[in-house]
């Protein structure tokens, strides 16, 4: 398998379409907004105008998108994966979406003899770049062998974890996991500077001990410095959260810690935090505290 096709080139995206052209597949990339696709371009990539296109020039296609709905237009919609489709085909989903919603695109897949695949994945853009993400995926057995060569080119781990939509459930409840981080850090700092601690040691206080985590480590030190190079979006954590509360109504679960996040996070957004890095939650916070 060497012909791969990336629709949706947003940061994660374009990096994951750069790697795979690092690595010599050929690969065939559409985006909605054309000027995203001019760093692929010159690198070698093929640039068309539609999911159809992708899709006829394409073994394997990548959805890297921003949700469900848009998911579901680039796959059936006029000019769509599926009138591209040929007997080789097989799509793997890279979006953030709710498991319920994946499930039904796969069937509407299976209409068309299409096998799709979820493959979320942990990290961002920075490590993207060198196929050092972490990846979760779902699905049909056999699609997912056949394929697994690009997936372990994409990511340094690949987890094959059952089947359509589980591995959606396990990426929301990886995201679940930053955004409680991103608030306890944020609630930390902002606790101790108002204590007239120097937040920095705080910080080597926490990563001395047992619960220091990859945050702590690294991302904390520009929450002090109010440095939020967006790597992943506020406004997008605050979309996967919807997602988390949406799924967990559909399972009948409650999660009242993720439901109070929302609120936070939709506040922030309100305050025009959206588009920087989602640990700049702590502006919200020094918000609230004026």
């Amino acid at each position: 398998m060497q012909k791969i096709g990336v629709i949706g080139l947003g940061m994660l995206g374009n990096a994951v379409a750069l790697n795979l052209l690092d690595s010599d597949f050929k690969v065939t990339a559409y985006n909605r907004t054309r000027e995203k696709t001019t760093q692929l371009k010159e690198k070698g990539a093929t640039i068309v105008e539609s999911p159809k296109e992708v899709a006829e020039n394409s073994e394997l296609v990548i959805i890297i998108v921003k949700d469900a709905n848009a998911v579901k237009q680039i796959s059936f919609e006029d000019s769509g994966i599926i009138k591209g489709n040929h007997e080789k085909l097989i799509v793997a989903d890279m979006s953030t979406i709710d498991p319920l919603e994946s499930k039904n695109i796969s069937k509407k897949f299976q209409d068309f003899n299409i096998n799709k695949l979820d493959i979320p994945v942990m990290g961002g853009p920075n490590i993207a770049i060198t196929g050092d993400l972490v990846m979760m995926a779902s699905g049909n057995k056999g699609s997912f062998e056949e394929c697994e060569k690009v997936f372990k080119t994409i990511a340094n781990k690949v987890f094959f974890i059952g089947e359509s939509g589980v591995a959606h459930s396990v990426k929301l409840a990886m995201n679940l996991q930053i955004t409680m981080l991103a608030l306890a850090l944020a609630e930390g700092i902002t606790l101790v500077k108002k204590s007239d601690v120097d937040p920095k040691i705080f910080l080597e206080i926490l990563n001395s001990t047992y619960f220091k985590t990859g945050m702590s480590e690294k991302k904390a030190y520009k929450m002090i410095d109010g440095k939020y190079d967006a790597t992943f979006t506020l406004a997008n954590l605050k979309k996967d959260i919807t997602t988390m509360t949406n799924a967990a109504k559909s399972l009948g679960i409650k999660l009242p810690m993720i439901t109070k996040a929302e609120e936070v996070y939709e506040n922030a957004i309100k305050e025009g935090l959206g588009d920087i890095d989602y640990t700049g939650i702590i502006e919200y916070l020094k918000k609230i505290n004026e």
